[in-house]
């Protein structure tokens, strides 16, 4: 086993692991203060686990940031006998350090596959269990993202950056690439703690560490050259943030960790045109996700004072004055323009992106304005129009580059 100084284990996971000794399938659970959430996404795990691996050897391993409310204990008291690993991972707080934990108890145990899912959970069954690790197990997938209903007001950083981000550059249909919720191989698990995408680097001094690890993970599969599904999984219901209130310090983690695995990873992506759609695992079945509140004030102020601190680095960066109205096409140029910002002084990525958030608020705002007497096709349709749009704007990015 690795020693402590080079690994993201405490004691009690690492005891954990001498105390299993070997699995078959291991599903990871991140916590910080969720006991009460938990319980049901622990029991949920362990039921589809037994009702669709019945012969397999399982663990779940639950990964905490040193919650205050018992929720280790709650995990450990909610998997139905299951062989279960708790304890505080290592590293800098966030979901990323216990992400890397979870990897590396994966590679201690030789698990034949792994997966992952957010603690906060109110809508996960047994059947996501299947649906995220039978394509490992099975041979016919290195990885697994999730495919969600959502609402139109749910997953801003993931509709207006993520998804089409990733898409026009790496050339794959991934609508939820940063999900919360993963399959994938132990190969994978590997490169994951090694940094292969960021060419070994220390990845876990980064945002890789908090909110970067999602994007961080799917890049990594994509510039790998594995094999990716999406696993479709219902409506997706958990704890939901209103975007100008809460998302700031996850946006700045995630959109600086894609910037700078598209900096490292250049050759895989500059002369790919277009995208193909990605295999789908499970019937899509229609579903109507949960509203969610956003506060279009909040964000236009949050704009508004966001303009007034950062005004000068938006002149630096911009190709264009900002509009009244940031529509698909704007927002795609602002986004490359601080790509190949961050790409010409790789040292100013984190404050490069910290300016570009109140862009990200004002265009979210233009999003609600357009989307909010539509239905979720409708707006859905609105998600699907501005990828395309990043798609087609790639090459002047291409040709800048």
């Amino acid at each position: 086993m690795r020693q402590a100084a080079d690994s993201a284990l405490d004691e009690r996971l690492r005891d954990g692991v001498a105390r299993v000794g070997r699995a078959d399938l291991l599903v990871g659970i991140p916590s910080f203060n969720n006991a009460a959430t938990v319980a049901h996404v622990a029991r949920t795990v362990a039921a589809g686990l037994r009702a669709h691996f019945p012969d397999a050897a399982p663990v779940i391993v639950n990964a905490d940031g040193g919650s205050k409310d018992g929720t280790s204990d709650v995990i450990a008291a909610s998997t139905d006998g299951l062989p279960t690993i708790t304890g505080a991972y290592v590293g800098p707080p966030g979901k990323g350090s216990a992400f890397r934990a979870i990897f590396e108890v994966a590679l201690e145990l030789g698990v034949d596959a792994c997966a992952v899912v957010d603690s906060d959970l109110r809508s996960i069954t047994p059947a996501w269990i299947d649906r995220l690790i039978s394509p490992i197990r099975g041979g016919t997938a290195d990885y697994v993202t999730p495919l969600y209903a959502r609402h139109k007001f749910d997953g801003t950083i993931t509709n207006n950056v993520a998804y089409p981000l990733t898409r026009a550059l790496y050339g794959l249909r991934l609508r939820q690439p940063i999900g919360g919720e993963f399959g994938f191989s132990p190969e994978l698990a590997r490169d994951f703690v090694a940094g292969a995408a960021f060419g070994g680097a220390n990845v876990w001094d980064t945002d890789v560490a908090r909110f970067g690890i999602d994007i961080y993970m799917t890049t990594t599969a994509l510039v790998r050259g594995k094999r990716i599904v999406q696993a479709f999984l219902g409506a997706k219901i958990h704890d939901p943030k209103d975007p100008g209130a809460d998302l700031a310090p996850m946006f700045t983690q995630v959109v600086s960790t894609a910037f700078r695995l598209a900096i490292a990873n250049p050759e895989t992506w500059r002369d790919g045109r277009g995208s193909k759609p990605t295999e789908i695992v499970g019937s899509i079945d229609p579903v109507e996700p949960e509203a969610v509140n956003a506060s279009v004030e909040i964000l236009q102020r949050k704009y508004a004072a966001g303009r007034a601190e950062h005004q000068r680095t938006w002149d630096q960066i911009l190709a264009k004055a900002v509009p009244n109205r940031v529509d698909d096409a704007a927002w795609a140029s602002i986004v490359y323009d601080f790509l190949l910002a961050s790409k010409q002084r790789p040292a100013e990525t984190q404050r490069y992106v910290g300016a570009l958030v109140p862009l990200y608020f004002a265009r979210v705002a233009s999003f609600i304005d357009e989307a909010k007497d539509l239905d979720t096709a409708q707006a859905e349709a609105l998600v699907e129009r501005q990828a395309a749009t990043f798609e087609k704007m790639k090459k002047a990015l291409v040709d800048r580059w």
